[in-house]
């Protein structure tokens, strides 16, 4: 049996999602179009992760990766044939009673699977919603200069928008390789903080915006201990984004929504865009507003929404026409196609919708537009 086995190709047309469930590979949770969690092979904790639509998977530690047949090979210490042998064998060598169990047995590890994330997804939902319990109000504090550093001046004894909140002491934290589930902490310091809003107002998650004044943008510069060249997030998202958004300004009757991915892009569009009925969100990022896309051969820019992706973002009934803002700072051609597939799930589950994509120009996005970059609009 050789690479050029035949068979190759059925193994290459088994989703992933059903290896890993036939596997039954523990601890892996849903993490957008991944699965993430500890390597079978090294351990740790985030380090291995499987992407659902590419059909492939990555051990960031030990570099293990490939395709289905290669994690067989990972999972079970089989050699390729003996992994090819496995994962799609010859129908006839299995009963149909021996066919039976074995989807019996990857549907309980679904079921398992399944009920691990939720009950991972309800923990962080928790953890979140407790930051933004201990949490203070945001007027007055360094949010309403953090603010002010990015364009986004509040008039005087006006009431900074309700989604915000004040921590004058968070921790940015890392994973502490050489101690399984212990953190280290690399900063300690004021913050922003944004909630999450699902499509039930309920609060499921919290956006963090680490603050230092001292720098040019007003936000927090941390280096990762162990690798000096690596320069850490200052935004950090808990508990659950799907689905959801920052509600910045939400009017009575809203019929108009404006949505970019981050909180000053959206608040940057607020200050020179209508109001009235119309209500401007932050949709966290871009995989948030875009949702699943249907990926295959000639499909990467497309721009297809997978209507089978039931918590992606739809925005409110009320909404009439939806305006998603593209950052120029990001690649034009993919982030324009994830847009369009955002775009066009809404105006599949609204009727009546109408919805466009509005980009401020090559290399730049709303605020630094605000800010003074060279002011380029074109609609899509």
């Amino acid at each position: 049996m050789t690479r050029d086995d035949g068979r190759l190709q059925l193994a290459h047309q088994v989703p992933m999602n059903e290896l890993v469930d036939r596997l039954a590979i523990p601890s892996l949770r849903r993490a957008g179009a991944e699965l993430v969690g500890p390597c079978p092979s090294c351990g740790g904790t985030d380090r291995f992760g499987v992407n659902l639509q590419k059909a492939v998977f990555l051990c960031r530690r030990c570099e293990a990766k490939g395709d289905q047949v290669a994690l067989v090979r990972l999972v079970l210490g089989l050699d390729f044939p003996a992994a090819l042998d496995w994962l799609v064998g010859a129908p006839q060598e299995l009963t149909r009673e021996q066919r039976a169990e074995q989807a019996r047995r990857a549907a309980a590890h679904k079921r398992e699977r399944e009920a691990e994330a939720e009950r991972r997804r309800c923990l962080a939902i928790r953890q979140a919603r407790e930051i933004w319990n201990y949490a203070l109000p945001a007027d007055g504090t360094l949010v309403v200069d953090y603010l002010a550093r990015r364009g986004l001046t509040v008039r005087a004894n006006a009431r900074l928008p309700r989604c915000f909140r004040y921590e004058p002491a968070a921790r940015l934290v890392v994973a502490d390789d050489s101690r399984r589930g212990e953190y280290v902490t690399v900063h300690e310091g004021p913050a922003m903080l944004a909630a999450i809003q699902g499509p039930d107002h309920s609060i499921t998650g919290v956006h963090r915006t680490w603050i230092d004044l001292d720098q040019p943008k007003g936000k927090v510069v941390a280096r990762h201990p162990k690798k000096p060249d690596e320069l850490l997030p200052s935004k950090k998202v808990y508990g659950s984004k799907k689905g959801g958004a920052i509600r910045i300004h939400t009017p009575i009757e809203m019929e108009h929504l404006i949505m970019a991915e981050g909180i000053e892009t959206t608040m940057s569009a607020m200050i020179g865009g209508p109001r009235g009925r119309t209500g401007y969100w932050a949709g966290v990022d871009l995989g948030n507003m875009a949702g699943a896309r249907k990926l295959g051969p000639g499909l990467k820019y497309a721009g297809i929404p997978d209507l089978t992706d039931q918590e992606a973002f739809v925005p409110p009934a009320s909404v009439k026409h939806l305006v998603y803002v593209q950052d120029g700072d990001s690649e034009p051609k993919l982030t324009k196609a994830k847009l369009q597939a955002g775009l066009r799930r809404a105006m599949a589950l609204r009727r009546g919708l109408t919805a466009k994509i509005v980009h401020p120009g090559d290399g730049i996005d709303m605020n630094d537009l605000l800010m003074g970059a060279e002011p380029v609009c074109k609609g899509d």
